[in-house]
């Protein structure tokens, strides 16, 4: 039988974090069910709301103050606005804090103490409390003090270094990535830890605090190419979209539009030399082997360029693709969504927002065969339910007088 609730409609999450890494999170739990009770300053709320344009249209197709990117990360959530500088807030959200399974906050390392509002504080109070702190650069450390966001842990945690063009071809130099990457993958390790600790506390009815820094996030997601320095102590660079260790995997030119190809071992290049009419290429010494198409890249690669000049994009990428050869075409994003793929999936979605009309979201991903699909509801407006949580909270606090 379906769960309808959602896997995670046990529990409560306290949200004091902003901006992308710990909402993103936050999402992931109301997605699966969680009450989420995001926490943000009155009157202004997340950094992100005011994070526009673009902004949210209403049902009158007038502009809103509901940013796209505050819109992105807090679907499903309530909001209540609590000033944490105030010591009634502060009492607030401690007694808030005694009701929830988990809290995950976003603040610099050590602020949330002056308040009250810290892991030791309560943990004290909630034993069971699982508290996910995430900052840039950790609780400890000679960085511990300095703020963060996306792009400079990007630089600095080797990201760029190893994406972009090289430095000697057209458009060369380091580059971001076009999406807040590391606030993304923090946000995800961060709903792992999250998870785990649950795990742990139903065996041993104990909390947990998680420490959690962007920049060893960024360490930690270098993957191959940190571990290409650790094992040869020689440093990656920036190869545009060609791969280091496997080839060929690039972005290629057809007569009338760009392509990538993705091939991952010897048995596809075969096949892509049979759809290019080259078949003699897969037994040439010099590309046989992956370990030699890629000490060989530089032969290798212009002579599939010369190939490819002649073909048309769709009439290559539908050969290549009914030969089993990884390839795709480089869509754009409004591309993306009118890909049939995506719109058999239902990963656009349209839900209804407090202002009117409706607001489109992109679902959450995950999918259960028994467990109910991830839960869509619209971003919150600021404060929206603020009556309606501390409402609860002081019944809560008449019934434990009593």
């Amino acid at each position: 039988m379906t769960d309808t609730a959602g896997p995670l409609s046990h529990l409560r999450v306290l949200d004091l974090s902003r901006i992308m890494a710990g909402p993103w999170a936050t999402q992931l739990f109301a997605d699966l069910g969680a009450e989420v009770i995001k926490v943000e300053r009155p009157g202004a709320g997340d950094d992100t709301r005011a994070w526009g344009p673009p902004y949210l249209k209403d049902a009158a197709g007038q502009e809103t103050s509901e940013a796209g990117y505050y819109l992105s990360v807090n679907r499903g959530k309530r909001s209540i606005a609590i000033d944490i500088a105030d010591p009634e807030g502060q009492a607030t959200l401690r007694s808030l804090a005694r009701e929830c399974d988990v809290v995950v906050e976003n603040f610099k390392a050590g602020a949330l103490a002056r308040y009250g509002l810290d892991a030791a504080t309560l943990r004290a109070d909630n034993p069971a409390l699982i508290y996910c702190s995430i900052t840039g650069f950790g609780q400890d450390g000679p960085r511990r003090d300095q703020a963060a966001y996306d792009f400079a842990i990007q630089a600095m945690g080797g990201l760029m270094s190893v994406t972009g063009e090289r430095d000697d071809l057209p458009g060369g130099g380091p580059q971001k990535v076009g999406a807040p990457i590391v606030d993304l993958m923090t946000g995800m390790y961060a709903a792992v830890a999250v998870l785990a600790a649950l795990a742990r506390r139903d065996r041993t009815g104990q909390g947990d605090t998680i420490d959690l820094a962007m920049l060893d996030v960024s360490a930690a997601m270098l993957a191959n190419q940190a571990m290409n320095f650790l094992v040869s102590g020689r440093e990656p660079t920036r190869q545009g979209n060609r791969h280091p260790n496997i080839q060929p995997q690039d972005r290629f030119e057809a007569a009338d539009g760009a392509f990538v190809l993705a091939v991952g071992n010897d048995g596809q290049f075969a096949k892509l030399c049979e759809v290019i009419g080259r078949s003699e290429w897969s037994s040439d010494p010099r590309f046989a082997t992956n370990a030699q198409r890629v000490r060989e890249n530089q032969v290798l690669t212009p002579l599939l360029r010369e190939a490819f000049a002649g073909w048309q994009r769709a009439a290559l990428i539908a050969a290549l693709e009914s030969a089993g050869v990884p390839c795709a075409p480089i869509n754009t994003v409004g591309q993306l969504f009118d890909d049939p793929q995506i719109v058999h999936r239902g990963v656009l979605r349209h839900v209804e927002h407090t202002l009117g009309g409706m607001v489109p979201i992109v679902g959450n991903p995950i999918r259960f065969q028994e467990a109910s699909r991830p839960i869509d509801r619209a971003p919150p407006l600021l404060g929206a339910d603020t009556k309606t949580v501390l409402d609860r909270i002081r019944t809560a606090n008449m019934g434990t007088v009593a």
